[in-house]
């Protein structure tokens, strides 16, 4: 990578030029980010998967930009106008908008007023005016009036809008405005069609809206947006014509020094019409991409760290469980898993009107309890969840068996996807989705990687963002979650296993064939033997895979296996054998780090490894605990305001959090009310399901909206 793109990096995300320089030389060697993160401390100084994460986006944004200067260097060659100067301009770019400024002039044209004026001959008079050639210029024009050219005041006509595209395509001009046009305001006014339609009304606070550009707050704009591009609202930025004029008018001054009076006016009319029919839509297009790239950035920021609260969910564990999928008219769908999540029993209950077969519910609920050894049972939180909720605690089942409330947004899309067809070909949509929420709550993250996670309820605006950019800031906050926590190599999912450092889809599948031909792996080596997974995959991956009861206990931790080696040597030192050292913090706290520091090994990768030998295949992860909603709040007509009720946070924005308080509608806690001085961040305070007590400062029954205040728990 060019040194002029290392220093950019490193000074846009305040590291050192080495540690780009280096994590660029390990993505080229086929290196994943987890792997960089965690097992190459050394080379990054120590860098998070978050920052080397971007610092691979941006050497891929780099390494775009690279390819266009090739093709733009390429096009203005041929056309035979590449200058030295030029060239260095280019190849020193790092903005790609200024790039595009300096393209603008060479880049091939569909017909204009100005191509047409050219093909009519008018470039010398144009040529005459731009340069103050002339102090006449009626009397020059009468030249070119001949052919297509009527009169004076269409040759001055043509050579004005020559000049005029000339101007747009100056990148001094274009750079000059948006300096400009970032310091004013964006603003929105109603359109007839969003004056009439229904459909408008959730933007009526946008009917008449301006804010400064550089402040908007991402969820506004984006909104703002959406509305324009539906009908609803016109947008634009409230740019001085006048100011702007005269700035591009002193800058054409400033270089070509200032004509006659009679050629000024003919350069200010053309400065006038190139700044109203060139300039402003086109400036204002592209400063309103940059505001809502920032948006897009900051909403997929949002939306990527809901993704991964909500992935590293406290799990319960490997526990028998009851999962009910609630209903009304169709009745609650029931399923019984075993402590590997796999399938005992399916049944459906009716314990809620119309139906309202609540005896039999009841001894049917009790019954599977008793009959599968049930230890925990996960309620879905949708349509009839809070009800379901409180007729299974009235069941009096032993109060060992704990009742949790599964968020089941994205069980309706995997019991429909492909994949919840292929884990259950013979059962229908009910019972697969049913299957998810019980599993959900087992392992969040080993089921939730099955599912879209534009499916799950969480961040804001995802579908008007930039695709590409979400869908590598969630892939990278997947692979972050399932490397971190690490994957059960003899039991997981092939939708879990691609998910895993240097793995893939591919490789994923052959690993689960590969487990089922010979019953399972004893040892990391063995994967050596999956076809397809050479040596590369295997350093990738092998460190984050895990091996419960291999005969090589560090096959059960993150210790990365070209490090056995060094813990070998550890274990020599103390006089004692691998299995003993591994877990005993009493052993591995006679270990001086620095003694065995050297070659690969420098001293954060071997505390790292003191580490892991102390806690060996540590869950990062929380306990799941148990939740109760308010027992008098059912409807929102019995809020009032003051009241005080607990609540689980159900999704994060830059705005606010919405929190379920057992209601078919969530609360929000805007940003000012979380009990912060000014206006706080919510993902700084608040996690993704985090318990919390709220209390009721309003309630608007017209439009279904609850207004809470967080107090402190």
């Amino acid at each position: 990578m060019k040194e002029i793109y290392i220093k950019q990096i490193a000074a846009a995300l305040h590291v050192q030029p080495w540690q780009v320089e280096n994590c660029a030389e390990l993505f080229a060697d086929g290196c994943t980010i987890p792997f960089i993160s965690r097992y190459r401390k050394e080379r990054t100084g120590g860098l998070t998967d978050i920052e080397v994460a971007e610092i691979k986006h941006r050497t891929e944004v780099f390494a775009e930009m690279e390819k266009r200067k090739a093709s733009i260097l390429g096009t203005i060659q041929e056309q035979g106008k590449l200058t030295p100067e030029l060239q260095k301009k280019i190849e020193n770019c790092l903005v790609s908008s200024e790039l595009e400024d300096l393209y603008l002039p060479f880049r091939p044209k569909r017909k204009t007023r100005a191509t047409v004026a050219v093909a009519k001959g008018l470039e010398p008079l144009a040529d005459a005016l731009w340069n103050g050639k002339t102090a006449n210029p009626a009397r020059e024009a009468e030249k070119y009036v001949k052919g297509e050219v009527s009169s004076v005041e269409d040759a001055l006509q043509g050579a004005r809008d020559i000049m005029a595209e000339r101007l747009s395509e100056t990148a001094s001009v274009r750079e000059s405005l948006r300096g400009i046009y970032r310091t004013r305001r964006v603003q929105s006014k109603v359109t007839k069609a969003g004056e009439t339609s229904p459909e408008a009304a959730k933007y009526r606070s946008y009917f008449s809206f301006s804010q400064p550009i550089a402040k908007i707050p991402s969820h506004n704009l984006l909104a703002m947006l959406r509305a324009r591009d539906e009908g609803f609202l016109r947008v634009e930025i409230d740019a001085d014509g006048e100011k702007c004029g005269n700035k591009i008018y002193y800058d054409y001054c400033q270089e070509h020094g200032y004509p006659s009076r009679e050629t000024g006016l003919q350069v200010r009319e053309a400065v006038d019409d190139a700044w109203k029919r060139l300039l402003d839509p086109s400036i204002t297009g592209e400063v309103l991409r940059e505001a809502k790239e920032r948006a897009d950035i900051e909403s997929i920021q949002v939306f990527g760290e809901n993704l991964r609260q909500l992935l590293l969910s406290p799990p319960v564990g490997q526990k028998r469980v009851m999962a009910i999928d609630p209903g009304f008219r169709t009745g609650c769908k029931v399923v019984c898993l075993d402590e590997h999540g796999a399938l005992l029993h399916h049944d459906v209950i009716f314990p809620h009107p119309p139906a309202a077969k609540k005896i039999q519910a009841i001894t049917t609920v009790a019954d599977l309890v008793e009959k599968y050894r049930i230890e925990v049972i996960a309620i879905g939180s949708g349509t009839a969840g809070r009800e379901t909720e409180e007729f299974v605690r009235k069941v009096g089942l032993d109060p060992a068996v704990r009742i949790f409330s599964v968020s089941e947004d994205g069980a309706s899309v995997y019991s429909a996807s492909e994949v919840g067809r292929e884990e259950f070909p013979e059962y229908d949509v009910t019972v697969r989705g049913a299957v998810s929420i019980g599993r959900r709550l087992m392992d969040p993250l080993s089921e939730l990687v099955k599912i879209d996670p534009k499916s799950l309820g969480i961040g804001q605006y995802q579908h008007d963002v930039d695709q590409t950019l979400l869908k590598e800031k969630l892939d990278n906050t997947v692979e972050s979650c399932v490397n971190s926590v690490g994957v059960n190599l003899n039991t997981a999912s092939p939708y879990l296993l691609q998910y895993v450092s240097g793995i893939g889809p591919a490789l994923s599948r052959a690993i689960v064939d590969y487990r089922s031909r010979e019953g399972g792996f004893r040892s990391r080596e063995a994967l050596k033997k999956v076809p397809w997974l050479g040596a590369k995959a295997f350093q990738q991956c092998a460190g984050f895979l895990r091996i419960q009861g291999a005969d090589n206990p560090l096959d059960n931790s993150a210790v990365h296996p070209e490090a056995y080696p060094l813990v070998d040597k550890m274990a020599r030192d103390l006089g004692v054998p691998v299995k003993e050292l591994v877990g005993n913090a009493e052993l591995c706290g006679k270990i001086r780090a620095q003694d065995y520091v050297g070659g690969d090994f420098g001293l954060p990768t071997v505390n790292d490894i003191l580490q892991e030998l102390c806690k060996p295949g540590r869950d990062p992860r929380e306990t799941a605990r148990e939740f109760s909603f308010a027992d008098d709040i059912h409807e929102i007509d019995d809020l009032k305001v003051g009241m005080e009720l607990p609540g689980l946070v159900t999704n994060l924005t830059a705005f606010g959090a919405f929190v379920d308080i057992g209601l078919h509608e969530n609360g929000l806690i805007h940003a000012s009310q979380m009990g912060v001085k000014g206006m706080a961040v919510p993902a700084k305070v608040l996690k993704l399901h985090q318990q919390v007590k709220v209390q009721v400062i309003s309630v608007d029954l017209d439009r279904n909206r609850i207004g809470l205040r967080l107090l402190k728990n």
